[in-house]
């Protein structure tokens, strides 16, 4: 059975939502919860599988709600159910270590669906929402010169173009210097060159190092 507490500030969408989720069988709303504050003490309490929080109530958001719930530890995850589909909200829940958002205007099955798939440890975006995702991951991939690598990646290359020798950035970013030379190899690999020399030459060409 999963257990589920649902938080939000409008008395008649939260009684209509936990009547939603408790008609089904393998649902149980353990607690009803009109604050951010309440909501965080009853998920202390009931430690539910699931927690659907609005994102804007009184005593703490929903988004504070699920960070407090990740900082104490608690098994529950979060799933934000909102009318707000802006972009900074949504990172924001991602920030907050949230499972899932979607939106108010869901259909009840999918709301289920979502509720079942945080359960299991899956994280659930609408479709609208996954589209916005992919929308500002693209773009801050584009506007990285070298989007094939990752952040540490970039930041080791940003280093070699600045003419730093490995003991350097080893010692600049407070790792191995085993670990900064499979970062110069994945670099290497990556950009397609057949030494440091040709990725620091990329480098400088895209404006690093300056």
């Amino acid at each position: 059975m999963i257990q589920v507490l649902v938080a939000d500030d409008h008395p008649m969408f939260v009684s209509g939502l936990a009547a939603l989720l408790a008609a089904e069988d393998d649902l149980t709303v353990v607690a009803v919860c009109a604050s951010g504050a309440e909501a965080l003490e009853q998920a202390g309490v009931h430690q539910p599988d699931v927690a659907v929080l609005d994102v804007n109530m009184p005593d703490g958001d929903g988004l504070t709600v699920t960070a407090a719930m990740r900082t104490q530890g608690l098994p529950t995850r979060a799933l934000i159910l909102t009318m707000y589909d802006d972009d900074e909200n949504v990172l924001a829940a991602l920030r907050a270590g949230a499972y899932g958002y979607a939106l108010k205007g869901s259909g009840p099955e999918e709301i289920v669906a979502a509720v079942r798939a945080v359960a299991r440890g899956e994280a659930v975006f609408g479709a609208g929402i996954a589209a916005k995702l992919l929308g500002h991951f693209a773009k801050a991939a584009s506007a990285s010169p070298f989007p094939q690598l990752t952040e540490r990646e970039h930041e080791v290359l940003g280093l070699l173009a600045r003419g730093m020798d490995n003991t350097a950035i080893a010692r600049r970013l407070g790792v191995s210097g085993k670990t900064v030379r499979n970062h110069v190899s994945n670099v290497i690999t990556k950009l397609h060159v057949t030494d440091r020399s040709g990725a620091v030459i990329k480098a400088r060409e895209a404006g690093l190092g300056g």
